[in-house]
């Protein structure tokens, strides 16, 4: 790949501990290490006294209960979800319930794309999660220090937002923009044309500081949104070439474009290939043979 992304993997924690890691910030990570979570969920804390949590995590009792050990005798006003996979998400519940606090997201999974709801075994979508309080794009809430906007980013899934801390000119980005790694795209919940459009969106934006759900905080974040839109392009022109050469199918193709990656990670690099190969299909460049799915035979069209 000619691209170079500028990742950001260095990361100092500690797990069980909620640790500052900026003014009015603390972060807590969940033990659910993996190769899609890095060291594990990045729950964070914003504010003092009165509190705003983002991203609860996984159903963990153990991650939970260091939550309100950290927290003490603060007050937990909202619990903010980012999106509806089981990293993310059922943590919310047992939070709410230990502390009182409404939950609030975009909707349930598939929310933003109605024709995939209740499809989520793709990439372990939480169908229990049922936001107390549903945001859309702009929408505000607030506690002592701190406003929250909401940032409607889908893509990574459909109900995904990302928060934007307006007094720090900080994004909480969720799964949309990672400093580790690039954010897996999966059908049918998951859109290679809407992800490219909302990370054009955050080249809008006047952020300083990108604060993701997994990993470390991405301190140029023009840059790295810039490195990602060239990637997937970069890898559009890759299915290109080698459907230049043959129709083929994702199954061909992956090895090749994924040439140097490990194959137990194949199955994601080919739910990310069937992803571009339908955002081409949508701009009229490829067909694909009977239809398009994940087991097609694509050609140029």
């Amino acid at each position: 790949m000619a691209v170079e992304i500028p990742y950001r993997r260095e990361l100092a924690f500690e797990y069980g501990r909620l640790e500052p890691v900026a003014p009015g910030l603390r972060r807590i990570i969940a033990r659910n290490p993996s190769a899609f979570t890095f060291h594990g969920t990045g729950t964070y804390v914003v504010g003092e006294g009165r509190v705003a949590v983002i991203d609860p995590g996984p159903d963990d009792t153990d991650h939970i209960a260091a939550l309100l050990d950290g927290l003490g005798n603060e007050q937990v006003s909202h619990i903010l979800v980012t999106h509806t996979h089981t990293d993310h998400s059922p943590g919310a519940a047992p939070l709410k319930q230990a502390t009182g606090a409404p939950t609030l997201g975009f909707g349930r999974h598939g929310s933003g794309r109605p024709e995939a709801a209740g499809q989520a075994a793709v990439q372990d979508g939480d169908l229990a999660f049922v936001p107390d309080r549903h945001l859309k794009d702009g929408d505000v809430v607030a506690g002592p220090g701190w406003t929250i906007e909401a940032v409607h980013t889908p893509g990574h899934t459909s109900n995904h937002l990302c928060f934007a801390w307006r007094e720090a000119k900080a994004l909480f980005s969720g799964d949309h923009v990672m400093g580790w790694s690039t954010s897996v795209i999966t059908p049918p919940d998951g859109d290679m044309g809407d992800y490219m459009a909302s990370l054009r969106r955050l080249l809008t934006r006047d952020d300083t500081v990108y604060w993701p759900t997994h990993g470390p905080a991405i301190t140029d974040p023009k840059a790295h949104v810039e490195a990602f839109i060239a990637h997937r392009g970069e890898r559009e022109s890759q299915i290109i070439t080698e459907l230049a050469k043959a129709p083929a199918t994702i199954a061909d193709m992956v090895p090749v474009i994924y040439a140097g990656v490990d194959p137990r990670l194949y199955p994601a690099a080919a739910r990310s290939s069937f992803a571009h190969l339908l955002h081409l299909h949508d701009e009229g460049r490829v067909r694909a043979e009977p239809a398009p799915t994940l087991d097609a035979r694509w050609s140029l069209a």
